[in-house]
């Protein structure tokens, strides 16, 4: 039933091969009857439509292609005989008519629908095999032609079966891409020849449920059980959802949005887009990859969208990590600006507060540059007042620690006030007017 390899890479030949764009459908279908005979027509049918189904073959062009030769190959037979007839009226039909044997992530443009529909019934074949592939998808057409006859035809063929052997999936399960385009071609190859041309090919293998129940009796009496007669049961489908996982584009927008707040400032509007987003559905800052290591940069280039992923990231179970890396980044305007609107709308984990603490009075002693010392010694003397005016740190646990630090730096004037601030809780007065500061 299967292709060998040799033949399956001779047929991804003829859809991989970009001149078919621009050649007739008619030279096409010549060029595959001329490498596979008519006995073979079931055998390339099966692959063509396993190409289709796993999404080996996307690109329009290739697609309207495959299509036209799972309808030509059986022309001259009444269309119920094709085996392939179910697939291809399915495919003309709406996404919400569509019956179990058309994949959900399989969907055709309006112009490939207006082309396979007329395909299907016109008395003009000769003429649209004429067209190319090229021509059909960039030319707006009028309105489907009416396939309903053709429908009812397949759909009463389909009732003559039961219906447990209608429900059967694919044991290859689709995984949604981003992107339509292919990188590695000879990669996709190698993968299609591996899936559709072994002796038991995995495209071809399905899973079907299989019903266990008893043997029923000879004889049925009036008081015995009802037997489930499964040609009878309508709603046996498979529960899967193919939507799972499956990207969209706010999470690709997010995404964008979040690799360009890495490397620079964000406009205002971008800033408004991005944190309405966030906004909308809250799970969707667990789909930006942002790691704990790209922290620093969205800190220090965007710290008000830095803010909102890490509250949005609070029930996370890595907000630890997120935590760690925050507090021992480099000391920065942004950063504390982070850490200190944090811990006024959450509480932060008081080992994390003391360490960052500890970090920013360690790296104003141990810096060099003058100017930016002064500067960086204002800006925690600050941030220390806000913690400790706002009582989101218990002082008592860093008094010896940060009164060190006051002394160190009291000829600046901030330095100057938070001691005083100290020495009033210290003593539980407001009266600092006689606290003088010793002179390091």
């Amino acid at each position: 039933m299967a292709l060998s390899s040799e033949e399956v890479d001779k047929l991804l030949n003829f859809f991989f091969d970009e001149t078919n764009e621009s050649q007739t459908f008619e030279h096409f279908l010549s060029q595959v009857s001329q490498c596979f005979p008519k006995a073979y027509n079931y055998k390339v049918g099966v692959c063509v439509y396993n190409l289709l189904y796993h999404n080996i073959i996307t690109m329009p062009s290739q697609r309207i292609l495959a299509l036209t030769l799972l309808n030509e190959m059986y022309r001259g037979e009444p269309f119920v005989n094709n085996p392939f007839g179910s697939f291809i009226v399915g495919l003309c039909q709406s996404d919400s008519s569509r019956k179990n044997h058309v994949p959900p992530n399989l969907k055709i443009s309006d112009s490939e629908k207006y082309f396979l529909s007329h395909l299907l019934v016109s008395s003009q074949v000769k003429e649209m095999l004429k067209k190319t592939p090229c021509f059909i998808i960039k030319t707006e057409f009028g309105p489907m032609a009416d396939i309903s006859h053709v429908q009812r035809l397949v759909e009463e063929k389909l009732d003559d079966r039961f219906v447990i052997s209608r429900n059967h999936i694919s044991c290859l399960v689709p995984e949604p891409a981003t992107s339509t385009s292919v990188e590695d071609y000879e990669e996709l190859r190698a993968a299609a020849k591996e899936i559709l041309s072994n002796p038991s090919p995995p495209a071809m293998q399905t899973y079907k449920p299989g019903p266990i129940r008893l043997v029923p009796p000879l004889a049925v009496g009036d008081e015995n059980m009802l037997w489930l007669e499964l040609d009878e049961v309508k709603n046996h489908d498979f529960a899967y959802d193919y939507t799972m996982c499956m990207p969209n584009s706010n999470c690709i927008e997010a995404k964008k949005l979040i690799n360009k707040a890495l490397k620079g400032t964000l406009s205002l509007q971008q800033q408004q887009h991005l944190l309405s987003e966030l906004e909308k559905d809250p799970k969707l800052v667990y789909h930006i990859d942002l790691t704990p290591a790209k922290l620093p940069d969205l800190v220090e280039n965007n710290p008000l969208i830095a803010i909102e992923v890490l509250l949005k990231l609070m029930r996370s179970t890595h907000i630890t990590e997120y935590f760690s890396v925050l507090v021992n980044m480099e000391m920065s305007l942004h950063s504390m600006e982070v850490v200190n609107r944090l811990t006024t709308t959450v509480d932060l984990p008081t080992e994390f507060v003391h360490l960052y603490i500890s970090n920013c009075i360690s790296t104003c002693e141990t810096i060099k540059d003058r100017y930016m010392q002064n500067r960086l010694v204002r800006l925690v003397c600050v941030f220390l007042q806000s913690l400790i005016r706002n009582k989101i740190i218990n002082v008592q646990e860093l008094f010896i620690e940060v009164q060190a630090f006051c002394i160190e730096f009291s000829r600046i004037r901030e330095a100057a006030a938070l001691f005083r601030l100290l020495k009033q809780l210290e003593l539980g007065t407001s009266d600092t007017c006689n606290v003088t500061v010793p002179r390091s």
